[in-house]
């Protein structure tokens, strides 16, 4: 009997195993998507979810006029922007935003929301305004052909922007943003136009170092990197190490006093010890 049992017991969990691993996919009624484009030296990344119309009057019914809608299906829809984005009056910090809006016959709100969490539970009745980064009105315009499953393309890009598209039935709508991608290239130009940074410097002369190359070039370029920074005890104690594998101990004693003083104000422990340690040894080789 308990055989009999055990059997039974072994081939129910077996059936249901199979029953469960058997499960059918079907395709989502609104897929996921992603939309991503380069605008000036940044990005923009939009992920949504697309409903279809699938017979049905979209807005003024399905999505009624005057009311705070998730601007898609299931999850926010989510924008991504790699840089500072304008958007009309308003600036947004780097980062991601869901996307509401509000559609009306003559107007679209257009609303940027930092709260990601909220999908299709955000309404104009619990709606946290401290929440909203942005706000954007801009005039609706009309499809031709009619747009069967709503899309959000990047659009109009140049330099300094591009537009968000959303498009739905017979309804397009652009959402204009600008980057300040002028800015961003002319402190780029300027940075590199005036040549190596003290850090650059640094970071070759160590590199160098470190390497058994020239000795007399990584000097040359950790006294710029001085030049340029002012004295750093991190860069005099580099500079000490330098000038003692040249054999110029005096020197690298006189540097590794700045750099020991200079530990010692800003109580560097693991400086002091090091300045310290190559003081007492270079002095017992001059």
């Amino acid at each position: 009997m308990r055989l009999i049992s055990g059997l039974f017991l072994f081939a129910t969990c077996l059936f249901s195993g199979l029953i469960l691993n058997a499960q059918i996919k079907t395709p989502a009624p609104s897929p996921f998507s992603t939309v991503k484009a380069a605008v000036g030296l940044g990005e923009v990344t939009v992920e949504y979810s697309r409903p279809s119309m699938k017979g049905r009057i979209i807005f003024g019914d399905l999505v009624p006029f005057g009311k705070l809608w998730r601007t898609g299906a299931n999850a926010a829809t989510k924008v991504t922007f790699s840089e500072d984005a304008t958007i009309g009056a308003s600036q947004l910090t780097k980062g991601t935003y869901a996307i509401y809006t509000i559609p009306n016959p003559n107007d679209w709100t257009i609303i940027f929301y930092k709260d990601l969490t909220k999908g299709g539970g955000l309404t104009d009745d619990n709606i946290d305004q401290s929440q909203v980064a942005a706000k954007y009105v801009v005039r609706p315009a009309t499809l031709s052909p009619e747009v069967e499953t709503f899309t959000i393309d990047i659009s109009d890009v140049s330099n300094n922007g591009a537009s968000l598209a959303l498009k739905w039935d017979k309804t397009i709508v652009k959402v204009p943003f600008t980057y300040n991608t002028d800015e961003a290239v002319m402190a780029n130009i300027k940075a590199k136009m005036a040549g190596p940074s003290g850090d650059d410097y640094f970071a070759a002369a160590r590199y160098y170092y470190d390497t058994n190359k020239d000795d007399k070039q990584a000097l040359e370029w950790i006294k710029k990197s001085t030049e340029l920074n002012g004295e750093r005890f991190w860069v005099l104690r580099q500079q000490s190490l330098i000038e003692a594998r040249l054999g110029m101990y005096d020197t690298a004693i006189k540097t590794a006093e700045k750099s020991l003083a200079l530990a010692k104000k800003a109580n560097s422990d693991a400086y002091i010890k090091l300045n310290s340690d190559s003081i007492k040894e270079w002095n017992a080789k001059k």
